[in-house]
């Protein structure tokens, strides 16, 4: 059974504050999601500014159009450096997403470091080769885009 990692970085010409006053917010992440990924908070009452602790629930359609739930927690916030996010139920063995935000001369650079692992030990390495991989990469494709029409 395998674990893996995905890792993204992008630059932006915005201040780090702009971006983390973005990304932190919980309420924008259907904004960075593809549509056909059908996302939708489930959580009520969610402030507008993450914190450690906070519990997020979602429905997702990652595969199929098949609905899931998906809870994160977030678990580590270090105001406009960094923040974790882990998940606590949904169709992972393991997910830690980190965001790292850091200020260069090109401008903010924004780092991210999915480790992860599939459910179903043998099954979920091969869904991982055939499935799981190209569609971290797509869905990083279209926040990339998003994030930079925004930014």
């Amino acid at each position: 059974m395998g674990f893996y990692q995905f890792k993204k970085e992008q630059y932006f010409n915005s201040s780090i504050d702009e971006l983390w006053d973005f990304i932190s917010n919980p309420h924008n992440l259907k904004i960075i999601t593809p549509k056909y990924m059908g996302f939708d908070i489930t959580s009520e009452g969610l402030p507008v500014e993450m914190y450690e602790g906070m519990i997020i629930s979602y429905k997702v359609s990652p595969l199929l159009g098949i609905k899931t739930t998906w809870v994160t927690e977030i678990t580590r916030i270090k105001e406009k450096e960094y923040f974790v996010d882990e998940q606590r139920v949904g169709p992972y063995k393991i997910w830690h997403h980190q965001h790292f935000l850091e200020s260069t001369p090109k401008g903010t650079l924004m780092k991210d470091i999915v480790s992860y692992q599939p459910p179903l030990f043998f099954l979920g390495d091969v869904a991982n080769k055939l499935i799981i991989k190209k569609k971290l990469e797509e869905i990083f494709v279209f926040r990339t885009k998003a994030l930079n029409d925004l930014f």
